[in-house]
């Protein structure tokens, strides 16, 4: 079966797709995403000794701000009321890479995937830019869509073991 891409018209211009006749669900997304740093910005980010001050405070709100400005980033995004965004980090030490998950929550008539892997990519990129003086070989990786609940599609939960 052939999919149709719904981003287009007939005559295969880029639209906005028409929500106006689909029904008002509870509708969750988590993404993911990693950067790889080195020893020195592990321990700065830990103890607090970045010289532009505290790098996941910083990224955390950087992450919440995107997820609020996604439409505005990518073209045929809606415009969404978000009733819930969250931004956390799990920093592993011994591996010298951090792990940004953003969570993002609404009542509405389309998904906030998009705006969870924003809120990620964001906060990543705000570490990268925050700590860049001690390492400019950072790398970000892995940034993917880890669930999603809601909507006409239903529900969806990455496989771990998914090799693309």
């Amino acid at each position: 079966m052939e999919q149709k891409l719904n981003h287009f018209d007939g005559n295969g211009n880029a639209v906005m797709v028409d929500v106006t006749e689909k029904k008002i669900t509870k509708r969750t997304a988590v993404a993911s995403g990693k950067i790889k740093v080195s020893p020195a910005v592990i321990d700065a980010v830990i103890h607090g000794t970045s010289k532009k001050g505290d790098v996941l405070g910083v990224a955390r709100v950087a992450g919440i701000m995107a997820v609020k400005q996604t439409p505005n980033l990518i073209p045929m995004c809606h415009t969404l009321l978000i009733q819930k965004c969250s931004v956390d980090f799990d920093v592993h030490e011994e591996a010298c890479e951090i792990i940004s998950l953003c969570t993002v929550r609404l009542e509405g008539k389309t998904g906030v995937e998009m705006e969870a892997l924003t809120g990620v990519s964001i906060s990543l990129l705000t570490i990268y830019d925050m700590c860049k003086a001690i390492d400019k070989a950072m790398e970000i990786t892995d940034i993917h869509l880890e669930s999603k609940s809601g909507g006409k599609s239903g529900n969806y939960i990455r496989d771990e073991g998914r090799s693309l």
